[in-house]
């Protein structure tokens, strides 16, 4: 009898072994080349969302397109069970709606058209790739509902939303958020093994702070 309890015990951890790796994988190794390549075209940011426009222009877009480290933490602590796999899902759906943002209001000549229009090409080729490496049914699992809320919200027809859904925002703090919530939520991909770095902390982006990583021109 003890045996066949110690066979059970053996067997459930080693089930457990298995399945943990699925619940908590880090991020895939395939995602790293995509991303560091978005974020080759983040670093001009500065050039092609600032300089290129006028002084505090802005655009309209969806309250939860503004998509800021605060709003991970916020989420992290009030969904039970919330894994990093849903928020970069959830990531990649905010952030092809605000490059689409971007793009429609630039003006076929406008210097800063064919920037966005690379960055938003580059972004799909990420999303592909997130989508490939991830078995088919982890995309048809039920999300959190307060991520379900969000996603529900993101997706309704524009014509359907109340005026107060909608915020106004500088396109170069869209990017830096793009940014800074991508080294958030795949942070493997952009580590340094001589520096331990949280990139899920607001005080590491401060300004003024020394950092060698992700400059701006």
């Amino acid at each position: 009898m003890q045996t066949l309890i110690s066979c059970c015990v053996t067997l459930v951890s080693i089930g457990l072994f298995l399945i943990a790796p699925v619940l908590m994988a880090p991020t895939h190794s395939s995602m790293c080349t995509p991303l560091r390549t978005i974020n080759d075209s983040l670093s001009h940011r500065r050039r092609y969302m600032k300089h290129n426009f006028p002084i505090e222009y802005t655009i309209k877009v969806h309250n939860r397109e503004i998509f800021r480290l605060s709003n991970i933490s916020r989420m992290k602590l009030r969904t039970e069970g919330l894994n990093d796999l849903v928020l970069q899902r959830l990531w990649f759906q905010v952030y092809q709606g605000v490059l689409k943002k971007i793009l429609w209001v630039l003006p076929t000549r406008h210097p800063s058209r064919p920037y966005t229009a690379e960055l938003e090409r580059r972004f799909k080729d990420a999303q592909a790739v997130f989508m490939q490496s991830h078995p088919a049914e982890v995309f048809q699992e039920d999300l959190p509902e307060k991520i379900q809320d969000i996603w529900d919200s993101l997706t309704e027809k524009p014509e359907n939303m109340p005026e107060s859904s909608w915020r106004f925002a500088t396109p170069k703090s869209l990017l830096d958020n793009l940014c800074r919530t991508m080294y958030c939520l795949f942070s493997e991909c952009f580590s340094n093994a001589d520096v331990q770095e949280d990139y899920c902390e607001v005080s590491h982006w401060r300004k003024g702070r020394k950092k060698d990583i992700q400059p701006e021109s």
